[in-house]
């Protein structure tokens, strides 16, 4: 599709009357409506609008290019205006001359959002501005894109890369993902090529991620540029110096941030690490995918299960109408609850269906999910119909790239959603969910039987899950086992696996403050101190720092203690009907006779594992030979 397709001769105002900044955007909303553009005149200036209130589209150097993605679009479109010079807060504070309006369908196909990003490119170029600066009808206009566009469909003479050179990286984006994204690439593409230095640049545009970083050309480069305005993958640079700036500046002072990159003018980027000293986000397949579901319904878990758990400080039963200790506040709670845990299994298969196919495994990951649920799968069809969704839209994605590029735009709004959901969703009706509900009633059923030596012994392996890698994959399926059971009324074994998580904070906390103060710098007991707060409200990766220092010896400490704790909760039948909380929900505990006995039975649990594993740190701990510190990691 060329250009000259989406800018027309009825598109085109060549002297624009405006003075200001929104009459610019409204006199060429107005140019698109007049030309039947536009099904929403207002809705459309709303999204400009919002646009520019996230940054200015005032690029400097005379130009601008307002744009906006919107449903209010019913025909993708370029409007052209020039004036003798707006205050369009430009980034340079210079007046702009040069406007492109930009209006692309919120279900634009690829084609036509190529297009536009391409326009944004060639006004990068000096003397394609000049041209249209010197146009004296719409003719003119016309014939320098249509002559630009020649000129840049000749062969691209390949060149030799230079092996001396440097090499660096780059990621651009910005909120819509049409003009700033391509300009920000080229821009430093180009100025990369005259300064002699090898770069690589990605692009998370809006038909999807572009020239993709690899794992190779991470561990090459020098440094990375981050030029975007919207979330990207940062974990991936985890130990290479990262430059983040915003979008506009990978527009306006490429050289500088190639100078900076080259120079290694830039911080360490740091991601939070498991003990194995990997990044969570670095990690790729089954687990990068297993993580995307579960992250996406940890939130419901814990607001649901919260939710739930205050409702029982009016009674167990006191959201039943027929019981003595009904309370209405109670009944609501508990409905509120029950609502957010009504969504835990298709959000996490939804989540993960995106994860392994974008966007388009979203609606048949959460359809398959909802039949799980349905079919008493549980979790574990969950798990199933996420994946088994998400490699369905994989499989269409490929069935399908042979269709005319005409139908490119329905695909991902009609034939994925179409399709994907109804080959998930009859896999899981006639395969999967009679068999998985035969297993979970069946898991549960051993759960809720166990009792004695072997209640405890499931204590310990899942207390101890939780200090294995302290929230890595080990330590979430335990967490995950945990609040399945809660959620299929076993609350044992949430409270042991909730007090195998409490105690690696806590025992790196006593023994950097208590008991081994000597064997920890000053700014490891500082860290301890803090230790002690996180570890009293569940939150098991405050002691990853001590763990990334010293695995050899936090690990096992870390290990022993949780695994204690863990055993002791079973051995006193603690119940905890919170999914999370801490210290906050002791006041909800039960199965050791009344609130106050199961509260210091439980404390004494958790106190019990940390100390031992806190005496085992100081003995396995060498005295203090350097003064290297635990650095500061951010706790999730």
């Amino acid at each position: 599709m060329k250009i000259t397709d989406l800018l027309q001769r009825d598109t085109i105002q060549l002297n624009l009357r405006a003075s200001s900044k929104r009459e610019v955007i409204e006199e060429l909303v107005d140019v698109l409506d007049r030309a039947g553009k536009l099904s929403d005149r207002n809705g459309y200036r709303d999204a400009i609008l919002k646009r520019e209130s996230e940054s200015t589209t005032g690029l400097g150097e005379g130009i601008a290019i307002p744009h906006a993605k919107t449903s209010a679009v019913k025909t993708p479109a370029i409007a052209f205006g020039r004036s003798e010079g707006v205050d369009y807060e430009a980034l340079d504070g210079q007046p702009s001359r040069l406007f492109f309006m930009i209006a692309a369908g919120e279900n634009a196909n690829n084609e036509h959002l190529e297009t536009l990003s391409k326009l944004s490119v060639y006004l990068m170029d000096p003397a394609f501005q000049e041209r249209l600066y010197a146009a004296t009808s719409e003719s003119d206009v016309i014939r320098a894109i249509e002559e630009k566009e020649a000129a840049e469909a000749k062969p691209e003479v390949v060149k030799q890369t230079n092996e001396d050179a440097p090499f660096i990286l780059a990621v651009t984006a910005c909120p819509t993902g049409i003009a700033h994204t391509y300009m920000a690439a080229d821009s430093l593409k180009q100025k990369a090529e005259a300064m002699g230095v090898d770069i690589k640049v990605e692009t998370n545009g809006s038909t999807g991620v572009k020239n993709e970083l690899t794992r190779a050309d991470i561990d090459r480069a020098t440094a990375i540029i981050v030029a975007a305005d919207k979330a990207v993958e940062m974990d991936r640079f985890a130990g290479k110096r990262v430059i983040e700036v915003p979008v506009a500046q990978g527009i306006r002072k490429p050289e500088e941030l190639i100078n900076r990159a080259v120079k290694q003018d830039a911080p360490v980027y740091e991601a939070s690490k498991t003990s194995g000293g990997a990044s969570k986000e670095q990690r790729t397949g089954v687990y990068k995918h297993l993580m995307s579901g579960v992250s996406a319904m940890l939130p419901l878990v814990v607001a649901g299960g919260l939710l739930i758990a205050i409702s029982f400080f009016w009674g167990i039963n006191s959201a039943n109408p027929d019981d003595p200790s009904y309370n209405e506040f109670a009944a609501q709670l508990m409905t509120i609850g029950g609502a957010a845990f009504g969504f835990l299994v298709p959000i996490l298969a939804g989540f993960i269906a995106m994860s392994i196919a974008d966007r388009p495994g979203l609606a048949p990951g959460l359809v398959a999910g909802v039949l799980a649920s349905q079919g008493n799968a549980g979790f574990l069809g969950g798990l199933i119909a996420g994946f088994l969704a998400g490699y369905v839209v994989l499989f269409l994605k490929k069935a399908l790239a042979k269709l005319p590029a005409s139908l490119e735009g329905i695909k991902p709004v009609l034939l994925y959603p179409l399709l994907g959901s109804f080959i998930s969703g009859m896999i899981m009706l006639l395969v999967v969910n009679e068999p998985i509900a035969a297993l979970m009633t069946w898991l549960m059923d051993t759960l809720n039987s166990m009792s004695g030596a072997n209640a405890i012994l499931l204590g310990v392996i899942v207390g101890g899950m939780m200090a294995v890698d302290m929230g890595g994959p080990i330590n979430k399926t335990a967490y995950v086992f945990g609040t399945a059971a809660l959620t299929a009324g076993n609350q044992e074994v949430m409270a042991a696996v909730m007090a195998g998580g409490m105690v690696p904070p806590l025992l790196v906390a006593l023994a950097s403050t208590v008991f081994a103060r000597q064997k920890f710098s000053k700014q490891e007991r500082e860290a301890g101190k803090t230790a002690y707060i996180m570890g009293a409200s569940f939150i098991t990766e405050a002691a990853i720092p001590f763990a990334a220092a010293d695995p050899i010896r936090v690990l096992p400490s870390a290990i022993l203690g949780s695994a204690i704790a863990g055993g002791l909760s079973a051995f006193f039948t603690i119940q905890l009907p919170a999914p999370h909380g801490g210290i906050f929900v002791f006041p909800l505990l039960e199965g050791a006779g009344n609130v106050a006995v199961s509260m210091g039975l439980y404390a004494l649990a958790i106190l019990a594992g940390a100390v031992v594993g806190a005496l085992l740190l100081s003995f396995l701990k060498k005295p203090l030979t350097t003064s290297t510190p635990v650095q500061s990691k951010e706790v999730a």
